[in-house]
């Protein structure tokens, strides 16, 4: 990431709401807003394969769940921010990745200027690319600062995202399993 930009952008926005970018308070600012770039945004640099190729081999072809996982987003739209939780199920087809791997790969994703709705196929996409297993769900639940905070201000109001890979496309028992599962 260009730091120096960042800085110059942050300085800019600053003068462009009318502050004062010499005030004490805003001093540091733009150096701050920028090192906080490397992080939230530090999805770009880095791509899911990298979690999802090491994998195991397993017997149970049965579902595998992992729920609940916390994430944090920006949405491309207006650079706010967005946050839920994430809910993944597979099927294997004879291999397995390690269960922080999904993390990972929602962390990828959310770690991006994004829009929920791709995050959540790119999510799913990822997952039958690299584990190729007889399917794939994920939801992603998340409260949109964009939402709550500006435009229609309706805070609590929570988004959810679907997508359906595989054996989960066509199989309504199948995903009626997931969902007794995350509940």
């Amino acid at each position: 990431m260009d730091q120096k930009k960042i800085e110059e952008g942050v300085k800019l926005l600053l003068e462009g709401i009318g502050e004062d970018v010499k005030r004490e308070g805003l001093l540091e600012t733009p150096r701050r807003v920028a090192k906080m770039c490397e992080e939230i945004f530090g999805g770009l640099k880095t791509d899911a394969e990298e979690y999802l190729v090491k994998t195991f081999t397993a017997t149970n072809n049965e579902i595998i769940v992992e729920k609940e996982i916390p994430f944090y987003s920006m949405c491309e739209h207006h650079l706010l921010p967005f946050y839920g939780k994430a809910h993944i199920g597979y099927i294997p087809d004879g291999k397995v990745v390690g269960l922080s791997k999904l993390a990972r790969t929602v962390e990828v994703y959310g770690k991006r200027p994004q829009i929920q709705e791709q995050m959540t196929a790119q999510i799913a996409d990822d997952i039958m690319k690299y584990l190729n297993p007889k399917g794939v769900i994920v939801v992603l639940e998340a409260e949109h600062m964009c939402m709550t905070m500006r435009g229609v201000r309706k805070p609590g109001t929570l988004t959810t995202t679907l997508v359906t890979r595989g054996a989960f496309e066509q199989n309504q028992e199948l995903k009626n399993t997931f969902f007794q599962l995350i509940k």
